[in-house]
């Protein structure tokens, strides 16, 4: 039997749980499967170390720390917009997730976490950063290809 491992492509469902079991993300809650080459950093590094050595049927729960995941969170990352680089009609909603261009025009989300007059400030950490015992629950109804 195939197991999971470096250059192997998988389809998989997933469940993302926060450490009180509510769920952040499910591929199965959307019908919809991942599929991910393992070791060319479609995942997180957590949550790709934990697939490998599965073999189709398996299931795994397993929590990741903030450095396996999407790593703690910086106080220092924040940044100030001027107003006028948002549509007009823009309403500004703080907690509200916006999308922004980073360097090389790499897109990332940022949450609104002020809002003035003339400023919004943004928070450019991920999202789930600094948690603490951010699980995936693998139902891997992984169907293993060939090797790349």
């Amino acid at each position: 039997m195939s197991t999971v491992e470096k250059g192997t492509t998988i389809t998989l469902h997933y469940t993302g749980t926060f450490e009180d079991g509510t769920v952040f993300d499910s591929s199965r809650e959307r019908d919809e499967p991942m599929t991910v080459a393992l070791g060319v950093g479609q995942l997180i590094a957590g949550f790709e170390t934990n697939l490998e050595g599965l073999a189709e049927g398996d299931t795994k729960t397993f929590t990741l720390t903030p450095e396996e995941a999407y790593g703690p969170r910086d106080s220092n990352a924040s940044t100030i917009l001027h107003r006028t680089v948002f549509p007009s009609d823009f309403e500004f909603v703080t907690g509200m997730t916006i999308p922004l261009t980073g360097p090389g025009n790499q897109p990332f989300l940022a949450t609104i976490t002020e809002v003035n007059e003339t400023n919004v400030v943004a928070d450019l950490n991920h999202p789930g950063s600094n948690l603490r015992a951010w699980r995936k629950s693998n139902g891997c109804d992984a169907k293993l290809s060939q090797n790349i």
